[in-house]
């Protein structure tokens, strides 16, 4: 999946088609501008498709343990490679390991036009 570059004057970032990230599945995005993180979508199977930052709560680290890759073997959580975190996906709150009581950072997303949308800014690293 290659990120979509911003039309002019808008001030929401198209991701993908909701269609590309079937159910129970996850996928990748870059950061949209340097100085920012990367998002990860998870497409749970009764509660759609949720977005989050690729950024563990611990040490600041991106999650996928392989290129979009992000859940544990069996599909039900997503999973920290760094140190084995994991956290529930209709949430993103740590349940296991050195963050747990913690969470993720959920990104707001609507589908417009056919495409999953976020706020331009989403993923800014507040310095």
């Amino acid at each position: 999946m290659s990120p979509l570059p911003e039309p002019p004057g808008v001030r929401a970032r198209p991701l993908c088609r909701p269609e590309e990230i079937p159910p129970g599945a996850t996928a990748s995005f870059p950061a949209a501008e340097e100085g920012a993180r990367g998002l990860f979508a998870v497409h749970h199977f009764r509660e759609g498709i949720m977005i989050y930052v690729n950024a563990c709560p611990h040490l600041g680290v991106p999650l996928d343990w392989l290129p979009g890759q992000f859940l544990t073997v069996d599909g039900t959580r997503i999973m920290c490679a760094t140190h084995g975190a994991e956290f529930r996906i209709v949430d993103g709150f740590c349940v296991h390991g050195p963050c747990r009581g913690d969470a993720l950072t959920k990104v707001q997303c609507t589908i417009e036009g056919g495409m999953i949308m976020v706020p331009v800014d989403a993923g800014r690293i507040n310095t």
